[in-house]
């Protein structure tokens, strides 16, 4: 083979023309390239080139807390088009990421359209496919109709609604990639790459061939270059027939603040007793809660936010092997981590692609799925990627409409309101002192990320969990089933949502050993493997 060449970041940037359509793999902390986008801005900062870039990132690229990713480019003049899964996104006490800003001054067209499509138009385009057909998305804000996963008015519509076969599908057209900026832990001198240190391998291989189909070039960033032929060819995820240019940086981070732990590559197992217990407070009854939605034996999805602190439930009463869990970024079964390493797990039984575990989600093979929710609306409809003012809150649509389109079970766990209040636990009840003044059930959702109808209409199971109440989706609407004990229903809970709850008649009283520190003696459920 010939042996491909190593140079450095700067001498990749050179490679870059204008007008390319770029494409970078990476989750937000996680198989960040950033030393390649670093100097991509770079050259762009000396030099004034390369202009007009279009950027595709399945899912975020950099993170708030030391890798820019995406920021690097965030460059007036330098970038002009960005698809993405999703955007880096932190606490609304951080400033604003760079391409946040660009975004909303109109400064650079932007689409967020969902990580498992984004990663199939990769595939469709490595094909010569004309893009890709599917039900992900519909009468969600990527559907056109809607807003057609447009994030500010400069940019034009890109996702179609197409009939065929008799049925309704969205369109979205494959995009030829000119450059892929990858990563991996070791290229060899032929160019093969290994991750042994990585969390997931993402979405590199595919990416690689999406560029290469369309005569374009891959630059793999790399820890560091071995011997030719000296890597398990069992282990490369990459072959260096696809692989144009390395570059090498030894200080490359695993993922968010995590320069390395091999027990998030799979290379060695941590005790789960360095498991810091979630701390007991509301978020805590809210996990709990959800985490008696689960059955014995059940493969469960795992998304951002409240639903990340199940797991630690679980641990805590003994019962973390009775699910095996299953996150987007690939990780399957291990212990999920949680806070901004999230996509992430200790000591996975298995670490897939991202695009091969998305195409597991979609097929809708799993049992359930654990997601959070930034409001819900009078149709059931949830809102989880838009909060205009404190856009970065959210990463947008992520995988969670991939996710969500075919699941049977989904249990979306959030606060009730929002905003300053004094919400206490005694003596195993709820004491309402002073509510949140931002209401999270809204007449309409700012943005559609799930609907409700399509739900109610194909017949999923939909259970919304708060500190305060369980509701249910049920095709006469959203039902309030039970309420926390110390939580007066109507009080508490109808008359502080922004429009009519229904309450059944049925309605039951939440286990009080919830609402006080010790284990609840959890015990799930024996589950059908086929439910």
């Amino acid at each position: 083979m010939t042996r491909t060449p190593v140079i450095s970041a700067a001498e990749a940037a050179a490679l870059v023309p204008d007008g390319a359509v770029v494409s970078v793999s990476s989750s937000s902390g996680l198989g960040c390239p950033d030393a390649v986008l670093r100097a991509i801005g770079e050259r762009f900062g000396a030099t004034g080139a390369p202009r007009g870039l279009t950027t595709l990132h399945p899912i975020a690229a950099g993170d708030m807390y030391g890798i820019r990713g995406i920021d690097h480019l965030a460059r007036p003049g330098l970038l002009s088009r960005v698809f993405a899964g999703s955007y880096p996104s932190g606490p609304s006490s951080l400033e604003p990421p760079l391409i946040r800003k660009l975004i909303e001054a109109g400064e650079v067209q932007a689409y967020n359209l969902p990580s498992g499509v984004l990663f199939q138009m990769h595939r469709s385009a490595a094909t010569g496919q004309p893009g890709v057909l599917t039900t992900v998305g519909l009468d969600t804000f990527v559907d056109p109709r809607r807003e057609g996963g447009r994030m500010n008015t400069a940019t034009p519509q890109f996702v179609r609604v197409e009939q065929f076969d008799g049925r309704e599908w969205l369109f979205y057209p494959a995009i030829g990639v000119d450059v892929a900026v990858i990563r991996a832990t070791t290229a060899d001198e032929n160019g093969n790459l290994t991750m042994e240190d990585e969390g997931s391998p993402l979405g590199a291989l595919d990416q690689a061939l999406a560029a290469r189909a369309h005569g374009g070039l891959v630059i793999a960033q790399v820890k560091r270059i071995a011997e030719a032929g000296s890597l398990p060819a069992q282990q490369v995820r990459v072959p260096g027939i696809l692989v144009d240019r390395i570059v090498v940086d030894a200080e490359q981070m695993q993922t968010t603040q995590t320069p390395f732990d091999p027990a998030l590559a799979g290379t060695l197992r941590r005790p789960l007793t360095e498991v810091e217990p979630a701390v007991f407070g509301l978020e805590k009854v809210i996990a709990r809660r959800a985490a008696m939605e689960l059955r014995r034996g059940a493969v469960v999805n795992l998304g951002f936010g409240i639903s990340a602190l199940v797991p630690r439930v679980l641990l805590e009463e003994g019962r973390h092997t009775d699910v095996t869990w299953v996150i987007e970024q690939g990780a399957v079964g291990g212990f999920p981590l949680t806070g901004f390493a999230f996509g992430c797990a200790l000591n996975p039984e298995a670490i897939l692609p991202s695009a091969d575990q998305f195409t597991f989600l979609q097929s809708g093979a799993f049992h359930t799925s654990m997601l959070s929710f930034l409001e819900i609306d009078a149709d059931g409809n949830v809102n989880v990627s838009a909060l205009p003012g404190r856009s970065h809150i959210t990463a947008g649509v992520g995988g969670f409409a991939d996710i969500t389109a075919n699941a049977r079970h989904l249990v979306f766990s959030g606060y009730f309101t929002a905003g300053r209040s004094d919400i206490a636990i005694e003596d195993g009840a709820l004491r309402i002192r002073r509510d949140g003044t931002a209401p999270k059930f809204v007449e309409a959702v700012q943005q559609v990320t799930f609907s409700g109808s399509r739900a109610r209409a194909e017949g999923r199971r939909v259970t919304v969990v708060t500190e305060r109440c369980v509701m249910r989706l049920l095709p006469e609407g959203l039902t309030v089933t039970e309420v926390a004990p110390g939580v007066d229903v109507q009080r508490d809970v109808v008359e502080r949502a922004g429009f009519p709850l229904r309450v059944s008649p049925r309605l039951t009283v939440t286990d009080a050993r919830l609402f006080r520190p010790e284990p609840i003696a959890l015990d799930l459920v024996p589950g059908d493997r086929h439910e």
